[in-house]
This record gives C-alpha cells, structure tokens and sequence, in this order.
C-alpha cells in the first residue's frame, strides 16, 4: 500500500509542532483523522516514527530520518503547483497574514482592493495581534513584525525601517506648552505602551545610550491606541513614521524635540516558519506590499 501526501502532512505537522491536536488545528482536520494517518503511515513503514508521551511526542531515530525526506517530498509537490499557477500568472490559494493593529491599518488595508485586482485567486486572511505569535499554532503563511527580531526558528524579509517620532496634537500643545528638554516631561503627560517595557525607551539625546525610559501617565497595549489617544489632545507619544505620517501630513500630530531626538528606525520585517517553502502567493504579497507601503 503506498503513503498518501496527507500522511505525510500529518506527520510533519505533528513533528513540528509535538502535538496531534495542535498539528490537527494546524491542518483544519480533525484530531482523530490526524492520528489515523500517523498510524496508518508507521504501519506501511513498519518502523515507530514518534514516541507518545504524556506531555509530548518525541521523533525517534528512523521518525528524524523520515522527516527529512517526508519534507522534501511535500515542497516538492508545492513547488509543482506553485509552477504551474505561475506559468499562468495566476497565485492562488489561502493566505494568513498576521500583523500588528496599527500596520494593518494604515500600511495592509488601503492597498488591498489593488492587491485583489492584482490577484483575484488568492484568498486573504487578515489577523491582528499586537503581541507576537507562534505561527503554527495560529495556522499563519507570514506574520510582519516590527523591531528586532529574536525568534531563531523563522525566515525573515527585510519590508524596510521607519523611524521614531515624539509627537503631540496641537491643541495639548496650545493647552500645556511646547516642551524644550526632557526636564519639561515633568509638566506633561506621557502617552506608552503596557509592555513590552523596552517600547517605553525613547529616542532621546543626552540620556542614557541615547534613550529616555519614560513612566507613561497613560498606558495601552497597542499603538494603535496610543494613537488615538494622542489625536483626543492626551498627552505625548513616541510612534512609528508608518503609522503616523499621514497626521502629520495633515496637521493633526506635531512632531516634538526633534532636535533633541536620536535618528532611530524601528525594523519592519516579513517572518514565515523555517520549513514553509516560499510560495508564489507568499512572494507576491511581499512584493506588492514593499511596493506601496510608506515607512
């Protein structure tokens, strides 16, 4: 009897994710028809792949050989599909992007009628979090984070940097004065995030390595927020230029202590799982999307 490509699905998903439950979320099956395939497949191989545990499953010696080879055979059927569909300039399929509130909004969604004229066979699923994601457990193609990275086990494509501004409405500048040093921060109200602390860390000449760790008199989650936040004349904020620019093109933020401020950019970055092949779909995203987005 030979193996089946949703056999070897199953059990890569279940590799890489050391769950049946999970790897059954991961591939919208259910957990009962994972574990069947997982079964059926040893029983064709003859050979135990995984160890079960209590807490987890563990690839045995013949499972991490296997795995190898299960991966090479299934990107090699996606690089056959991918083939075809670009022959035809045609992508398509299912594509789970996930990103932070305020980089949906203002760099994601204005471009997206352009996107889908582009490409009509592409089905998109948009999903925000502003704190980072495990993308298998969340069943996500590509996630675009901002600031440094740190997760080893992803990919990742450079979309750009945008640069930290501190800003104000002008009507909280009319009401509470213009700042002229970081002494004067005593006098005002502070607009930052709940955590990370280290977003809380502000651009500023003369502290410390270049940075100001403010207490933020108002504190919120997303940038998003902060935002808003700032336009109802709250206080002062330190934000991202792509999430931004448009109010101070418009007069609605002013940018504060520039002279005083550090040039620092904030990485924008593409990241997608280690072991996921670069699809067309993926590839043309990134590209359309580093086409039009200001940062």
């Amino acid at each position: 009897m030979k193996i089946t490509t949703d056999e070897l699905q199953a059990f890569v998903a279940i590799a890489d994710v050391g769950s049946i439950t999970r790897a059954a979320d991961y591939l919208d099956q259910t957990t009962s028809g994972v574990s069947r395939a997982l079964s059926r497949l040893e029983e064709k191989l003859g050979v135990t792949l995984l160890h079960r545990t209590t807490r987890r499953l563990n690839l045995t010696e013949e499972g991490r050989v296997f795995l190898v080879q299960a991966r090479e055979i299934i990107q090699s059927i996606d690089s056959a599909e991918e083939s075809m569909m670009l022959r035809w300039q045609r992508p398509a399929g299912v594509l789970r992007v996930n990103t932070a509130t305020p980089f949906m909004v203002h760099c994601v969604i204005p471009h997206m009628r352009d996107f889908r004229d582009l490409y009509p066979d592409i089905q998109l699923e948009l999903d925000t979090d502003d704190l980072v994601i495990d993308l298998l457990e969340r069943r996500t193609d590509i996630a675009i984070r901002i600031g440094p990275l740190e997760d080893s086990t992803l990919h990742a494509r450079s979309l750009g940097k945008s640069k930290l501004r501190l800003l104000a409405s002008p009507n909280y500048l009319a009401r509470y004065g213009i700042p002229a040093t970081i002494d004067d921060f005593s006098r005002h109200t502070l607009l930052g995030f709940t955590e990370p602390a280290s977003l809380n860390n502000w651009p500023l000449i003369g502290a410390s390595g270049n940075q100001h760790k403010i207490v933020p008199n108002i504190a919120a989650s997303s940038g998003e927020s902060l935002r808003e936040l700032a336009l109802c004349d709250l206080g002062i904020v330190c934000l991202s230029n792509f999430m931004t620019h448009q109010d101070v093109a418009g007069g609605r933020l002013v940018p504060i202590l520039e002279a005083h401020t550090a040039e620092h950019f904030q990485p924008v970055h593409a990241v997608y799982y280690q072991n996921t092949r670069l699809s067309a779909r993926i590839s043309c995203f990134l590209n359309f999307l580093q086409s039009v987005i200001q940062l």
